[in-house]
């Protein structure tokens, strides 16, 4: 510096001042990136935990974006997601807006608003729909099944309703077609009557006429 004749503060100030920019308003954060394709369930998968995109994505290949707190996905260079990051808890974090429209409407529909109304009409009912929500990675996947259900069940009684839900646990029978063969089944039980006794017949002798065991032997020996 002695050779410049001048100082590096005075450098600072005379060169390097004028061209430094203002600080980012917000801290650096470390972000790693992935791709992805998304699945037919409209989720893609980062770490063991799924978040939704638009499901007209589906099968198309996407870029995630990871930081500790946030999750955003990009499709062609446009965010088109943005989910805050899980750790724990639900494994899917799903935006309504995302849904197709058949599962939008079951939106309002909660696993405890079915589960309560599984058990209004009987603790193997309340069983029943549980096993069904658990057995399904997304539980919106069991919502359209516990529909089903509900409709099959209005026209039969909770005692039948509770029967049917307690087979469907024993064997597994964890869908509508299962619980509305196990209905008809059921149904045809009980429409069943005991055998008509045997009548007269000409090859049946009556109390009234009792055969003595000569009387047989004779007979077998004219035969």
């Amino acid at each position: 510096m002695r050779r410049l004749g001048v100082s590096r503060r005075q450098l600072f100030e005379a060169v390097e001042r004028a061209a430094l920019a203002s600080l980012p308003a917000e801290d650096y954060e470390f972000a790693e990136w992935r791709f992805a394709r998304v699945s037919t369930d409209y989720h893609v998968e980062f770490q063991s935990f799924f978040y939704s995109v638009p499901h007209g994505l589906i099968r198309q290949q996407v870029d995630i974006r990871a930081t500790a707190r946030m999750i955003e996905i990009f499709h062609r260079g446009e965010r088109i997601a943005v989910h805050q990051r899980r750790y724990g808890g639900k494994r899917y974090g799903t935006d309504p807006a995302h849904m197709p429209s058949s599962h939008r409407s079951y939106a309002e529909w909660t696993p405890d608003r079915f589960r309560r109304w599984g058990a209004s009409i009987g603790p193997q009912t309340e069983g029943l729909i549980t096993a069904i929500l658990a057995s399904r990675p997304h539980p919106e996947q069991g919502f359209r099944t516990c529909l089903g259900i509900l409709r099959l069940y209005r026209d039969i009684s909770r005692e039948r309703a509770e029967t049917v839900s307690a087979r469907a646990v024993e064997i597994g029978g964890l869908t509508c077609k299962t619980i509305a063969s196990l209905i008809y089944t059921q149904k045809r039980a009980g429409q069943s009557t005991e055998p008509a006794a045997v009548m007269e017949h000409a090859n049946l002798r009556g109390c009234a006429a009792p055969v003595t065991f000569i009387e047989e032997t004779e007979r077998c020996r004219r035969i």
